[in-house]
């Protein structure tokens, strides 16, 4: 039977949190498909995704290649992106599927992080506002597409940062994005590894660059060299 929706999960080097990600998803099977896009870990992340997906598509380092490939070999005619570090919600599908019943052809969660810290949840609403005023989604917040709108926009632009911020321009021209209220959990591990405030910094300034032209591979060499 063909799933409802496909669940594409880009992964490098994510042992450490990938069997919890992929156990939480055990139950949606019977409805959707799991695909792990592997652009060449050098950990066990393939091992341990193989007893847990029903796809491992190895693939050139890239998020957004990696997701294209997977778009490429999923089934369903709905597309969900979702990072290694990011838990769903309970009713996830469900929402999704009710959304594209309503004609909606993109959207994303809110996003909350895994911490109890109070600048979390400073941080994850000001992502939440800031994405609802835009209508750019980025990749945290689990966007999940039409395979029709997909195709439109000709999948995630293959650049090295920001592909999450490019296809959500692509897609606005399409229509707006269904935002929805129940929110993901994602990890506070980039931000506690590197400083709060120096990741704030650098992401603002990433995107501030990028939006007034700035080359994604400038942004992606200003990125790693400053992590």
């Amino acid at each position: 039977m063909k799933p409802q929706i496909s669940i594409v999960i880009p992964v490098v080097n994510e042992a450490a949190r990938l069997a919890d990600t992929l156990q939480a998803l055990q139950s949606l099977r019977p409805r959707c498909e799991l695909l792990v896009v592997d652009g060449g870990s050098l950990d066990v992340s393939p091992l341990i995704a193989k007893p847990l997906v029903d796809q491992i598509l190895p693939s050139q380092p890239g998020r957004a290649r990696q997701m294209n490939l997977g778009a490429q070999q999923a089934q369903a005619d709905v597309l969900l992106f979702l990072h290694a570090d990011t838990r769903l919600p309970d009713q996830a599908i469900a929402l999704i599927l009710s959304a594209v019943a309503q004609g909606w052809s993109w959207g994303r969660f809110d996003v909350q992080f895994d911490s109890p810290q109070a600048i979390f949840k400073l941080i994850a609403g000001m992502m939440n506002a800031r994405s609802r005023l835009t209508g750019i989604a980025t990749g945290d917040q689990a966007i999940f597409i039409t395979r029709q709108a997909f195709q439109a926009v000709g999948g995630f632009p293959e650049i090295a940062l920001m592909e999450d911020i490019a296809i959500s321009v692509a897609l606005k021209k399409l229509g707006k994005p269904c935002c929805l209220k129940t929110k993901v959990v994602t990890a506070a591990r980039r931000w506690q590894q590197h400083g709060i405030l120096r990741t704030i910094l650098l992401m603002w300034c990433l995107r501030l660059r990028y939006f007034f032209g700035a080359h994604p591979d400038e942004l992606a060499a200003q990125y790693y060299r400053r992590r």
